[in-house]
């Protein structure tokens, strides 16, 4: 029995970044033998175990066949003869499919580490195909790295889009990579490569749509990153790629995909209000309470703060038009009305108001400020 340390965590030590998850492989072992050492059973797929100690994750070597479309639609074979070199065979990429053993030893049949120095993405066989789920990887590799893809990689996943391949993908899963891809260093990238190979069409045809214009698309792409430079939540994030679209298109695309309610909600503000938010210097003063009003900001002072996120992400001119909303907003936030409350008569009355003295303190600090 021998354990290897694979995948993600021998990349991202070669490449000097911080690792988070090992995921071991262990070649010449049964269930029966890891039981009996202590391991934790966990797959039902696949024989995977959790180390007794530190619980991570240690999977018998084994080897796959395509039985299905889809991603669902593979057969394993987990059994103490299956070698290293197999188990690595049949990973995505050849940066994926390097091994480190117990002595430090690296193990790389595949040419990966070349593929890591030359920064390139690149299958590891054929089987690659057999996958839908690796065009999306792929792609979030490319925005976490900034690796090119290599020529033969590009086309196969042009041939995977164009037979329908990506059509079986279910959306919860591609909601899952587009996420985690929404938040890598370079978010546009995802979409760039989906766009390339003719995937996002297949999966987010409203933001592929955005290519229409060339001049909006890259606007847009712009924004994102931006988002990600500030460090912008994942709601906030999504709520950029959504500003563009219409209010249906977003809904189009969230009710598909399954995205979740926190991250849907923020796009459709966005989509809806995030122009006017960038109009905010042309506002006046009842129609920024309005627009307050609108998106709850009241309540909801985090949400809020995310929109203007969305808003303003890659429109640094505009900073003196977000700087006035949040003036405004905190002045109004700071109207006490519980106290005109215990003064009315009636929830009109309440509302009414709260509302002339929100309306009268963003008035005022407007004048202050002379805008």
């Amino acid at each position: 029995m021998k354990i290897f340390c694979v995948g993600g965590a021998v990349r991202d030590e070669l490449l000097g970044l911080p690792v988070k998850d090992r995921d071991y492989v262990v070649v010449g072992a049964t269930p029966e033998q890891m039981v009996k050492q202590g391991y934790k059973p966990v797959g039902r797929d696949f024989p995977v175990f959790l180390h007794p100690q530190t619980h991570e994750e240690y999977a018998l070597a084994r080897t796959e066949r395509k039985t299905a479309r889809g991603y669902h639609g593979f057969e394993f074979h987990a059994a103490p003869d299956v070698t290293l070199e197999q188990d690595l065979a049949r990973r995505d990429l050849t940066i994926n499919a390097i091994a480190r053993d117990v002595d430090g030893r690296i193990i790389d049949p595949h040419a990966g580490t070349a593929d890591l120095e030359a920064g390139v993405l690149r299958h590891v066989s054929p089987a690659f195909a057999e996958d839908p789920v690796r065009i999306l990887r792929v792609a979030r590799f490319a925005a976490r790295f900034g690796f090119r893809i290599a020529p033969e990689t590009l086309q196969l996943m042009r041939q995977m889009a164009g037979n329908g391949e990506a059509d079986a993908l279910v959306p919860e899963r591609v909601w899952q990579e587009i996420a985690r891809g929404l938040m890598e260093a370079r978010p546009s990238r995802l979409f760039e490569v989906l766009r390339e190979c003719g995937a996002l069409e297949r999966v987010m045809p409203e933001v592929d749509a955005l290519w229409d214009d060339a001049d909006a698309a890259q606007e847009a792409m712009a924004a994102l990153d931006a988002a990600a430079r500030a460090q912008a939540t994942l709601p906030a994030r999504f709520a950029v790629l959504a500003r563009p679209l219409t209010p249906l298109a977003v809904e189009s695309l969230a009710a598909r995909l399954k995205v979740p309610a926190d991250c849907r909600d923020l796009a459709l503000l966005a989509a809806r209000h995030a122009y006017t938010l960038l109009d905010a210097a042309e506002l006046d003063a009842g129609s920024i309470l309005e627009l307050f009003n609108t998106v709850d900001a009241w309540r909801r002072p985090e949400r809020f703060a995310e929109l203007l996120a969305a808003a303003f992400a890659g429109a640094p001119d505009a900073a003196p038009a977000r700087a006035r909303l949040e003036r405004a907003r905190a002045a109004a936030a700071a109207v006490n009305a519980g106290e005109i409350a215990k003064m009315a008569k009636a929830a009109t009355e309440i509302r009414e108001g709260v509302n002339a003295a929100r309306l009268a303190a963003i008035r005022r600090v407007l004048e202050e400020r002379g805008s």
